[in-house]
């Protein structure tokens, strides 16, 4: 059973230019324990979604079931206790400014009616948690964003939830505070069993802690599957725009094509499998057959938490055993992607 169930959502918002569909006929099942990413550009429907999925915005039409449980059918009081079950943390941080640290975490559980001296007891053990234990005292003015959104995870885990929906959660953070609030993610997920769903618009952020993404382009889902598939062969073209945008594959692209300018030669994307990597493929292939290849980019990087190897070689202008080279590749299970044109390098 999914924990998290939509099925064909629809959600209509009334303005004074008309009827704006963010939400187009959606469906997305989440399993327990996944780390699921939902990324599209601004204006994709994406915050919306995740909205729907605690019934903060209702759908205009269609099912949102969590554990099983179809929300439309619950009452005032049920929604409530259902969603202290479903923990939520925000891009700005929502911290209540004239509270300190421990009151702020504490805040959720006294309106549930937990005793000030249990809930401070467990607000203890969650600064812990998020690896701020000295700052109880202190107020939100006092720390940094990355303080700050660290607190705000400690507050959303305060009821104990099963779900935890972060919106854009490090879009306000440097990469450095980004990629320690992701491995923070990475562990509570870990080791408390919390299933996380990632709203963003950052194709690092759903590399770094994703292990199942889906992609929205104008209220729709265009994509889903596995992280390390959609990195490797993203068959839509928001995807395929989101992943040439991602910071990092652009500063790459940009040295790859300087060097390419240069040399002329015809270009290979190759990724290793986990089996292939055992092997010195590139070296046992130049000494058959002879001939030089360029390595204009070799990486590893952990996709949803899987090593991936990726190369990208440049035959000789001159090649006339290129095709055979490529059929030994494809041999050793090694996936190959011809790179014709300057924007798919």
């Amino acid at each position: 059973m999914p924990e998290i169930e939509l099925l064909h959502i629809n959600k209509t918002f009334e303005t004074k230019e008309g009827h704006v569909q963010a939400l187009n006929d959606v469906s997305l099942s989440i399993e327990a324990g996944d780390i699921y990413g939902i990324i599209g550009m601004s204006g994709a429907g994406k915050s919306t979604l995740v909205r729907c999925m605690n019934y903060l915005e209702i759908p205009s039409e269609g099912v949102v079931k969590l554990q099983g449980e179809e929300l439309s059918g619950l009452s005032d009081r049920e929604l409530r206790k259902k969603r202290e079950k479903v923990g939520m943390i925000f891009q700005h941080f929502n911290l209540l400014m004239q509270k300190n640290v421990i009151d702020n975490i504490c805040f959720p559980l006294l309106i549930q009616g937990v005793s000030k001296k249990d809930a401070e007891k467990r607000a203890a053990k969650l600064l812990e948690k998020v690896g701020m234990p000295d700052k109880a005292k202190a107020f939100p003015s006092q720390l940094s964003g990355g303080q700050k959104q660290r607190v705000a995870i400690a507050r959303a885990l305060a009821s104990e939830p099963k779900i935890l929906l972060c919106d854009e959660a490090t879009s306000a953070l440097d990469p450095q505070t980004t990629s320690s609030i992701l491995e923070l993610l990475k562990n509570i997920n870990r080791e408390m069993g919390i299933t996380i769903v990632v709203i963003t618009h950052q194709m690092s952020v759903v590399r770094q802690i994703c292990n199942k993404v889906a992609i929205m382009k104008e209220g729709q889902i265009v994509e889903t599957g596995s992280t390390i598939d959609i990195f490797n062969h993203p068959k839509s073209e928001v995807a395929r725009e989101l992943l040439r945008t991602d910071v990092d594959a652009q500063a790459e692209k940009q040295v790859i094509q300087e060097v390419s300018d240069i040399t002329g030669g015809s270009k290979l994307r190759i990724i290793y499998s986990e089996n292939s990597a055992f092997e010195p493929v590139i070296a046992n292939m130049i000494l058959k057959f002879n001939e030089p290849v360029n390595i204009l980019k070799a990486a590893t990087k952990n996709v949803g938490g899987v090593a991936k190897g990726e190369m990208v070689l440049e035959f000789q202008r001159t090649s006339e055993k290129k095709d055979e080279m490529k059929a030994y590749l494809r041999e050793r299970n090694i996936e190959i992607e011809e790179l014709d044109g300057r924007e798919e390098v």
